[in-house]
């Protein structure tokens, strides 16, 4: 008789529990069972519709990576030219290794100075100086600076 009605009110709670979690207005147990399991089943739909939109995203992903990839970026693209104040030395390539540093010791090598620089390295390494010579006696050769930052890059 007590194990009756410890089973009684311990089905009394779950049903109350069920009831709760979705949102059932029914007092049989049987409807809210019922309930229980479209409940369930709405939950499952849900799931598989989140699913679907998931994978829908990492193919949209994938799709965008591998057009990003596809880009054509200049290999090597070296630019020299004249300015007011000295020399505009534009340089696009391929990122990878330490191409900034290896074009600055260039320009220290040939006693050039930076006044000016912009550099960008998200999809391909970009970098925009103006420079000048070091001391006045030193000739800006456009020729020879696009040779040396080559190589630098090269490196």
């Amino acid at each position: 008789m007590v194990a009756r009605l410890h089973r009684r009110t311990a089905t009394g709670k779950r049903l109350h529990i069920l009831r709760t979690l979705t949102c059932s207005k029914s007092v049989q147990r049987r409807s809210i069972t019922m309930d229980a399991l479209l409940y369930i089943h709405k939950l499952k739909l849900k799931l598989e519709a989140i699913n679907r939109e998931l994978a829908s995203l990492i193919a949209r992903k994938r799709e965008h990576l591998s057009v990003m990839k596809q880009l054509q970026f200049p290999k090597k693209e070296v630019k020299v030219e004249k300015a007011e104040k000295g020399v505009v030395v534009r340089v696009t390539c391929e990122k990878g290794g330490d191409k900034l540093v290896s074009i600055l010791q260039v320009f220290e090598e040939m006693g050039l100075v930076v006044l000016n620089a912009r550099v960008s390295s998200n999809m391909y390494f970009a970098m925009e100086a103006i420079v000048v010579a070091e001391e006045e006696q030193h000739a800006l050769h456009v020729k020879s600076i696009t040779e040396a930052v080559i190589k630098a890059i090269e490196r």
